[in-house]
């Protein structure tokens, strides 16, 4: 999108001024060409070398998400697609490729026609920030590609989503049982179960004076035909039937993982990132013990949080709707159980993750004990 806005706006702005160019006179006779032939050898220049820059830009781009992939984990490219410094960079290119060809259109033909200087001077200037730009991407492709900095950002953007959809406190167990199951709906369609609104399915459920509870976990995968919420009846009276396009808008499904409610994301990306790491082929320890370090910082912080229910009341508190959370037991099995398997023979990585749960066991609330002590036995993994 970014880009794309890049794109519209050099376009946009160079019908803006063309439009107001005969009333402006700018003293630059010494610097632009003298004459229409002069500005279209400039700017065909420019087209040229900004196709050219683009280019390498989009070549050096793919070469990298290939040895993203091949070296980290297919999971973390959104990490890489998602930076906005190489989406600024492309669009400063593009922009000012598509700038370039504008003014070339709106050229005059006769050489006694004043030229459009403020235009030809803005392409200038457009061409020197895009030269700016290209040498702070390649400076940022290196710092991006560094598997330190690749952790750092799968971990800030976990740790986002914690304080975001898990604060202290917040969704505590239902009160009482839910009344029997009155409607089942079905997903229309294949997919991994993103975002979820639930503040929209309880104004829903409201409505039909029902309970609405998400059947699959955020990040499941759910196929087609099989339940994804289940229509509970709240009082005596049963619930006024709730039609599928009332609520499918308000649960995205889509074909992969995604950050966000899908907490356990972050963990299995590092995960992967460690496990391939610790693979015979690649064999490299260090960025092993860097991945386990990012989620152990994760399962501190989530050790104050709630894994219970998420529940949405109403104004008189009567619970609406209702989506479990992944349990701290999940996230135990893919930060130590799945490492731990990767990493046999390697005693590094193993005295690691023991010290991890010896740390986590220290401040691990009643709640969460029983699933780090077992961890701890020697025979656990």
């Amino acid at each position: 999108m970014l880009p794309a806005l890049f794109a519209a706006a050099s376009v946009a702005l160079a019908i803006v001024l063309s439009a107001v160019e005969a009333r402006l006179v700018l003293p630059l006779g010494g610097i632009l060409p003298s004459g229409p032939a002069g500005a279209r050898a400039l700017l065909s220049s420019i087209i040229t070398a900004m196709i050219s820059f683009t280019a390498l830009v989009f070549s050096i781009t793919v070469v990298a998400l290939q040895l993203f992939s091949s070296q980290y984990s297919p999971r973390a490219l959104r990490t890489f697609l998602q930076d906005r410094g190489i989406q600024v960079v492309l669009g400063t290119f593009v922009a000012t490729f598509l700038y370039s060809m504008a003014l070339l259109a709106t050229l005059p033909d006769s050489a006694g026609t004043r030229l459009p200087e403020l235009s030809l001077t803005i392409s200038i200037v457009m061409v020197l920030i895009s030269v700016a730009a290209f040498i702070y991407y390649l400076h940022h492709m290196t710092t991006i590609m560094r598997v330190s900095h690749v952790i750092a950002s799968i971990g800030a953007q976990t740790r986002r989503s914690v304080h975001r959809h898990l604060d202290p406190g917040e969704g505590g167990p239902a009160t009482g049982p839910l009344g029997p199951v009155e409607q089942v709906l079905t997903a229309p369609g294949a997919g991994v179960v993103t975002t979820t609104d639930l503040p929209r399915l309880a104004a829903v459920a409201d409505r039909r004076r029902c309970v609405l509870v998400v059947v699959p976990l955020p990040g499941e995968y759910v196929v087609a035909g099989a339940p994804l919420l289940r229509v509970h009846r709240a009082g005596h009276s049963p619930p006024l039937p709730v039609r599928p396009d009332e609520v499918f808008t308000a649960i995205d499904v889509g074909p992969e993982r995604a950050p966000g409610q899908d907490i356990g994301f972050g963990f299995r990306q590092l995960a992967d990132i460690a496990e391939r790491a610790l693979s015979p082929g690649i064999n490299d320890i260090t960025t092993a013990v860097r991945a386990i370090q990012e989620m152990h910082d994760l399962l501190r912080r989530l050790l104050q949080r709630s894994d219970g229910p998420h529940v949405v009341r109403n104004s008189t508190g009567e619970i609406r709707a209702l989506m479990r959370r992944q349990s701290y037991e999940s996230y135990l099995t893919v930060a130590i159980d799945d490492v731990r398997h990767a990493g046999q023979g390697q005693p590094r990585v193993l005295r690691l993750l023991a010290s991890v749960l010896e740390d986590l066991a220290a401040d691990a609330p009643a709640r969460y004990r029983d699933a780090v002590d077992r961890r701890r036995t020697p025979d656990a993994g």
